[in-house]
Parts: structure tokens; C-alpha cells; sequence
């Protein structure tokens, strides 16, 4: 038995949806102005903060390990990242961001800016009730990835 959706919730599910289309059109032309394709940044952007295994990249972006291996290689062609044997398995390897992948990383984050103006005209504290819910909405048990 299907549950109706309430109008309410309709909406809210509507703007998400919105707000998501918005972020990736935005987010691929920060990339783009850096000569990336918006999967490659938000790669790019992964590894930056962290080496990361191939199969937790393609668990986050929700896509195949196959195509993480694809984005990679092209990653290690322009000097942006590169493998490493995991320390603790060296069966397994590890992508991680260059000195020049972290500074293409946070230009493309800067060159992003996608709600900046939606979001400066809300108060600190809607800003904060609005990260508050995000999080609930995105992990309503605690951190799991």
C-alpha cells in the first residue's frame, strides 16, 4: 500500500529538488572554469580532505566504482591526484588529492556560488537552524558513510 504524499511535504520535496538542480548546474560551471568536469570536482573535493578508497568515493557520489576509477585516472593525468597502497591494507588503494589538486579544489569552491545571495540574506541563526535540519535530513542517526 502506497502512503499519499501530504501537500506540505510535496513542496518541501519540490524545492529540494530545485535547490539540488541548482547546485549541480552551478557546480558544474565552477568546474568547468577550471578546466574540470563537475564529477571530477566534487571528486576532486572528496580526496582533498581525506585519501579515500575508490569504492567509499563511488558509495558517496552514489555511482559505480568503475566510473570513480575513469574520474581518477583522469584526475592523475593532470597532476590533481594520485593512488597510494592504504597503509593499513596495501591490497587496497587510496586516492588522494596533489599539492595542486587541494589548490584547484578550494578555487573551485570559491568560483561556486551557488546561494550565496539566498543564503546571506538569511540571519546567522535561520542559517544555522537550516544546517541543523540539512544534517537530520542527510543523517538522522549520526555519521554514516
Amino acid at each position: 500500500m502506497t502512503r499519499r504524499m501530504d501537500p506540505l511535504t510535496a513542496e518541501v520535496v519540490d524545492l529540494i529538488g530545485t535547490v539540488v538542480q541548482r547546485f549541480y548546474q552551478e557546480y558544474d560551471a565552477a568546474a568547468a572554469v577550471h578546466h574540470l568536469t563537475g564529477a571530477q570536482a566534487r571528486v576532486l573535493a572528496l580526496v582533498s580532505g581525506e585519501p579515500m578508497p575508490m569504492r567509499r568515493i563511488a558509495h558517496r557520489l552514489k555511482c559505480e566504482p568503475s566510473n570513480v576509477t575513469g574520474i581518477v585516472d583522469r584526475l592523475e593525468a593532470q597532476g590533481l591526484a594520485e593512488r597510494r597502497p592504504d597503509p593499513a591494507d596495501r591490497r587496497i588503494k587510496l586516492a588522494v588529492a596533489t599539492e595542486t589538486g587541494r589548490e584547484t579544489a578550494a578555487k573551485v569552491r570559491e568560483t561556486l556560488d551557488f546561494a550565496g545571495e539566498p543564503l546571506a540574506a538569511l540571519s546567522d541563526r535561520e542559517r544555522t537552524v537550516l544546517r541543523d535540519l540539512l544534517h537530520r535530513m542527510v543523517d538522522p542517526w549520526g555519521p554514516n558513510d
